[in-house]
Formats: C-alpha cells, structure tokens, sequence
C-alpha cells in the first residue's frame, strides 16, 4: 500500500468508515489533485455516500452515474433485475417507474439489449441524472404514472417499480448516509411503507400489456400485505426472495 492510500485509509478508518481500506482507493483513484482528495476525505467524513462523492456506483456488473441527492442503488435490487430479466424479451416495453438514477433500467438493458425502456420519477435531481444515464429522451418528471406517454397505456411488458418502502416512523433509525443525503420521498412509504405500492398497483393494469408484469421490491415483513393489495387490484401476486442479498420481490401479473 503506498503512502497516500495508506494515509487515506486511515483517516476514514478513524472517522468509522467500515471498509476503509476499499473506499480510500475508490478515493485515491477519483481525486485529480492531491488538494481534491483531501476535499473528498472531508466530504466522506461528514457522512456524505462514497457513490455520490465520486459520481458513480458499481450496480449489477455495470457502473451507473450518480449526482449528489440522487438515491443510491442498493445490492439488494439485483434481486428485482435478475427476476425482471427472465420475463424480458428482446423487442420488449419496459418501464423504471420512481427511477432514481435509472439504475434498474440501465441494468435490464444490459441483460437484455433490445428492449425499449422509459423511465419516470418526480423528483428534478433523479430525472437529469437518469437522463444522464439512458438519455434524455427515454426520461420523464412527474408523479407516477402521470409522468409517461399516453402511448404506453396498455402496452408495458415489465414495469420495474422500486418505490419507496420504509414506514414513515422507521425513517429516523434509517443510516445517516440515507437520512441526510437522499430525499425523503425516495425513502418513505407512508406508515406501513406500502402507501406507494398501493397506489402503483390500483393503476398498473391499465399500462400493463397483456400477461404483462409489475415487479416491486419490499420487506420480507411487508409480503402478505403486498400480496393482499396485489389480488385487489386484480393482478395474480407472486413472490421472490434471495436470502444472501436480503432481498424481496413481489410481483404482480396482468
């Protein structure tokens, strides 16, 4: 280890960076100047997420840009892109519905090239960097369905929803790094945490093609709930579940 990773490793080390040693090369390799290391050291050290520091983060085999207050992909929706390719066809319709940096969609187009895929969230800052992602033209700001073509209605083969899903009283135990620097409406789902699957639910079926299919990543505690607002609003549920990456999926058929 040379003199500037080790001397960055240990300064993240003694502000409680877990895995110092990784993040001080990510670091390193990111700063242009020794003057801007030093401002990224800062940065990290009051909190900020590495992935927004250095404007990018490594996402189901693929890196995906990032700006600051922009939601960080988690590992754990790997678990959404893996179930969402199976059903994926070349030629297909797909939809990245609350999208964040486009980081779903991104990863299903590398899996399977081909597709047509449009993202959507309101928020301004996830929108540019979406943009920033899969183009300009591929992305809209509003709420929910409201936020696409007209022309979509009815023909979406998959619709990746990764909407937000923490009950609104477990928010202030969230880590800070998500607490402080994305945004709320990334985060809360309302006291359950379901209120937005709720309300993309009752809509999907009139966006989704024929055996078209919503897929939405949740809790483990969340299934049976899910799964309930799944059968009212006429859709056939299905669960899936990876326990490494501590993840869950609910999906539902149109």
């Amino acid at each position: 280890m040379n003199a500037v990773l080790a001397d960055t490793t240990a300064q993240l080390r003694a502000v409680g960076c877990v895995y110092a040693e990784e993040e001080a090369a990510i670091l390193v390799e990111a700063a242009a100047s020794a003057t801007d290391l030093r401002a990224l050291i800062a940065r990290r050290a009051a909190g900020e997420p590495l992935e927004q520091i250095v404007g990018h983060a490594e996402f189901d085999g693929g890196r995906i840009g990032l700006r600051p207050g922009v939601f960080v992909p988690r590992v754990r929706s790997r678990l959404l892109v893996r179930v969402a390719a199976t059903h994926t066809r070349p030629g297909h319709t797909v939809v990245d519905l609350c999208c964040g940096s486009g980081a779903l969609g991104l990863a299903l187009l590398r899996r399977v090239p081909g597709i047509e895929v449009t993202a959507a969230d309101s928020d301004p800052a996830a929108v540019a960097c979406a943009r920033d992602n899969l183009g300009a033209d591929r992305v809209y700001q509003g709420d929910l369905f409201a936020a696409l073509p007209d022309s979509l209605r009815g023909r979406i083969n998959v619709l990746l929803a990764n909407v937000p899903y923490v009950a609104s009283a477990h928010i202030d135990y969230l880590p800070a790094e998500a607490r402080l620097h994305e945004p709320r409406t990334a985060l809360d789902g309302g006291p359950d945490g379901l209120d937005v699957f709720r309300a993309v639910v009752a809509e999907a079926g009139a966006w989704l093609a024929p055996d078209g299919l919503l897929l939405s990543e949740i809790t483990e505690a969340q299934a049976d709930t899910a799964v309930e607002a799944v059968r009212r609003a006429g859709l056939r549920p299905g669960l899936s579940y990876d326990d490494e990456l501590e993840a869950t999926v609910v999906t539902a058929t149109g």
